[in-house]
């Protein structure tokens, strides 16, 4: 099983970006944990961060008949971004969207997530974990 994991706008500050609410670890720190659980889970993954919407859309479409499922934390797209809903429609792949906070307990404006209608499930809250328990949850739906 091959998993794509696409990491969104200021996921590469992590460590330096409100510290308080995503912690003191950095994204170097998230994509060795990752790497970590997938040899464990016997699966490929493959990283891509980006600050730019396009650059984002183009790794998911790139991604068909490539890529088994994906994870992704979309981060402020999350909330505005229509192009990245129709990526993941487009290519039907599985894909978990993931949040190291919980934007429902954040502003309002981060309670819409225009991409979730396109998942088959949601993880949030849940710091860098909830990137393991996306691919956990990938991982046991490829095996239905």
């Amino acid at each position: 099983m091959k998993i794509l994991v696409i990491n969104g706008p200021n996921i590469n500050m992590l460590g330096i970006r409100e510290p308080e609410i995503y912690g003191s670890k950095t994204y170097a720190d998230l994509v060795e944990l990752i790497k970590k659980e997938a040899e464990s889970l016997g699966v490929e993954v493959k990283f891509f961060q980006s600050n730019h919407e396009g650059a984002i859309v183009d790794e998911i479409q790139q991604a068909y008949g490539k890529f088994d499922g994906i994870v992704i934390n979309p981060a402020a797209y999350t909330h505005t971004s229509v192009a990245l809903l129709d990526a993941v429609k487009a290519v039907g792949i599985p894909t978990v969207e993931v949040h190291i906070s919980d934007p429902d307990t954040r502003d309002e404006f981060r309670k819409i997530s225009y991409i979730r209608q396109a998942c088959v499930a949601t993880v949030k809250g849940k710091g860098f974990d909830g990137y393991i328990e996306a691919m956990k949850l990938l991982t046991k739906n490829n095996k239905i």
